[in-house]
């Protein structure tokens, strides 16, 4: 008798389900400026940190899944081998870039003069309150991000490349089954 009643899906559908469930905080993150939130009230700041939260869990959950078993795909036959060795380095560079976000972000609860609670309810770090330190890793926290967007933004435009000049069906491997037919 098994300790789980039911079977976890295989490691491709679990990285889907990690690679769509993640876009969504990363959109948000692109957007939400926690300043403005603050003034709009405590509500959509507990939601913003609450979404780093979840943000910072899936980023883990896909670094850990990494250095467990490495990248999930291997570069098409049809690449070119310029292509073929930006594939890799697209993949590791997002999966250690969501690392060094979460990074960042404990960086910023051990330099604060509070404790920051993730969600909430989750102390992030025990608070040095080291104001200088706390500003500069704020500012590599925000700026990393907006690199790590970057490298999403052409990691899905090298996916598209491949899918629409190669014709290797390459967004068909990490679509969901229901978008098959529009691709």
């Amino acid at each position: 008798m098994s300790l789980f009643p039911f079977r976890l899906p295989n490691r491709r559908t679990r990285l889907k389900l990690l690679h769509w469930g993640i876009i969504p905080f990363f959109i948000w993150f692109i957007f939400a400026d926690p300043d403005a939130l603050r003034r709009l009230g405590p509500g959509w700041f507990q939601l913003h940190s609450i979404n780093g939260l979840i943000f910072v869990t899936l980023a883990l959950l896909w670094t850990v899944s990494h250095l467990c078993r490495g990248l999930a795909s291997r570069p098409g036959p049809k690449l070119p081998p310029r292509a073929r060795a930006l594939h890799p380095m697209l993949h590791k560079s997002l999966i250690w870039g969501l690392f060094c976000v979460a990074l960042t972000g404990f960086g910023l609860g051990l330099t604060s003069a509070v404790m920051l609670r993730a969600g909430g309810f989750l102390p992030i770090a025990p608070p040095l309150d080291l104001p200088e330190a706390h500003r500069v890793v704020s500012w590599v926290h925000v700026y990393q991000f907006y690199v790590l967007a970057l490298i999403a933004l052409l990691h899905a435009g090298f996916h598209i490349w491949r899918h629409i000049h190669l014709r290797d069906n390459a967004l068909r491997i990490m679509a969901p089954k229901a978008l098959h037919r529009f691709l």
